[in-house]
């Protein structure tokens, strides 16, 4: 892809966030509990969708504290290829959207999303409001994540998409032509991105959306995008797996991003592990992120918590406990608490995980693995691990291109020697400077 580049109008390149990074990175223990402010970046989550959003919406739209990370560039590269003027000002921290209100001028375009999820899952029903075809494809591994469960909800509401190799499987073809709308029943065991991205969509479609969700108990990423499209001026009804949204326009605006709720809970593990005290800004009470109720693990296993509108801090106990939890609504931090887990006093198990076995690699296969390698024992199902703790021994963590891993296994060292990161540039993913950040704990 040309795009690797640099996007026209964007300031920053895949090389701009590739820094230089070792094959491997020692991470060496604190030689005191930290003490500390940590400002953690924008949101990848929010950041994708007020990108798509502003897109979407009737002018230009200002976005401030965004994520710069491999994920948002494969985004903004997709909207300049689609003919959305996008331009990005990394040293001001603010992007600019103009919005074209649902209109897809460029046709006959080929998309590389890389290994971005929230990319490959938001954009093919904002594709199908264009005149089409256009391709989305990615990575190897973008090819093996699930993908139809989406393809059958757009075709229910009317859009003409189709697999363009292997059924179920990326690349995807839409062909454009507009939404017709109505009802459509979709299944989120596997990903709620599915969802999200149809009702991203939907305000465009020819009359009114009605999706049926089913498959998960919980829609904090739903949740996140509903509120979002409200603050763009479009309304959604919804409650109990049920959401409509009627024919409507989005409202170009300012939108501020949050802090990202997944990349704190590193540092917030990072103060429990070591009985020190961080305190991240701008991430509090009023947040839509699920991710934030990790502060909640954090304090069944011992930790003080506080969480205010405007902040969360953590301070952590003399020991940890153990914890049994289901982390199914927010499972990103599944890894971190993974992570931390062996230096508790009792096993923790958790629970009801299965769909991260579909991310961007096997997750829970993954942990157990490196827990393997540090000498601790694990027992794994289909949708659940426990973890028993022991004595931590030195061992170079593998990352399989997953920037999770890769940051939450970076906790551990903090608190245990001879741990080495093979690959610590995948964090590049959602958070760049994450290394930095974490020295800044010392």
């Amino acid at each position: 892809m040309n795009g690797v580049a640099g996007v026209p109008g964007v300031d920053f390149t895949l090389e701009d966030v590739r820094l230089a990074f070792p094959e491997e990175l020692e991470i060496t223990p604190l030689e005191k509990p930290p003490d500390a402010t940590i400002r953690v970046p924008g949101s990848k989550s929010v950041t994708n969708r007020a990108l798509i959003i502003a897109a979407l919406a009737d002018g230009p739209s200002r976005i401030t504290n965004p994520l710069f990370s491999d994920d948002s560039y494969w985004l903004m590269d997709a909207l300049v290829r689609l003919g959305i003027d996008v331009s990005a000002d990394s040293g001001r921290g603010e992007l600019q959207v103009n919005g074209q209100s649902g209109v897809i001028g460029a046709s006959g375009v080929d998309l590389f999303v890389g290994n971005a999820g929230t990319v490959a899952r938001f954009l093919p029903p904002v594709l199908a409001l264009g005149r089409g075809p256009y391709t989305v494809d990615g990575v190897p591994r973008m090819r093996e994540r699930p993908v139809a469960d989406l393809v059958d909800a757009m075709r229910q509401l009317g859009a003409a998409v189709e697999y363009a190799k292997e059924d179920g499987r990326f690349p995807l073809t839409i062909r454009g032509g507009g939404i017709p709308g109505g009802e459509a029943r979709v299944s989120a065991s596997k990903s709620s991105q599915f969802i999200s991205g149809l009702l991203m969509a939907s305000p465009y479609a020819k009359r009114h959306v009605t999706l049926l969700a089913d498959g998960r108990k919980e829609w904090p990423y739903v949740g996140i995008t509903i509120t979002m499209m409200r603050a763009f001026g479009v309304e959604v009804d919804g409650a109990r797996g049920r959401f409509t949204v009627e024919p409507a326009l989005y409202t170009a605006r300012d939108y501020e991003v949050e802090p990202d709720a997944s990349g704190a809970s590193y540092f917030m593990a990072a103060a429990a592990v070591t009985g020190g005290r961080v305190r991240i800004p701008g991430l509090g009470s009023t947040s839509p992120q699920g991710d934030l109720r990790f502060a909640d693990v954090l304090r069944d296993m011992g930790c003080r918590v506080e969480v205010t509108p405007e902040s969360v801090e953590v301070e952590g106990p003399d020991q940890l406990r153990g914890v049994e939890v289901d982390m199914n609504a927010f499972s990103d931090t599944m890894i971190t608490l993974a992570a931390i887990s062996p230096f508790a006093t009792s096993p923790t198990t958790i629970k009801n995980v299965a769909h991260t076995r579909l991310q961007e690699t096997d997750r829970l296969s993954a942990v157990a693995t490196e827990l393997g390698r540090l000498g601790t024992k694990t027992q794994t199902t289909t949708s659940s691990i426990r973890i028993i703790p022991g004595i931590i021994r030195p061992a170079v963590i593998e990352t399989y291109g997953d920037h999770r891993i890769a940051m939450a296994f970076s906790v551990t060292g903090l608190a245990a020697s001879g741990i080495r990161i093979k690959d610590p540039g995948c964090v590049t993913k959602t958070f760049p400077g994450y290394f930095v950040a974490l020295e800044s704990l010392r």
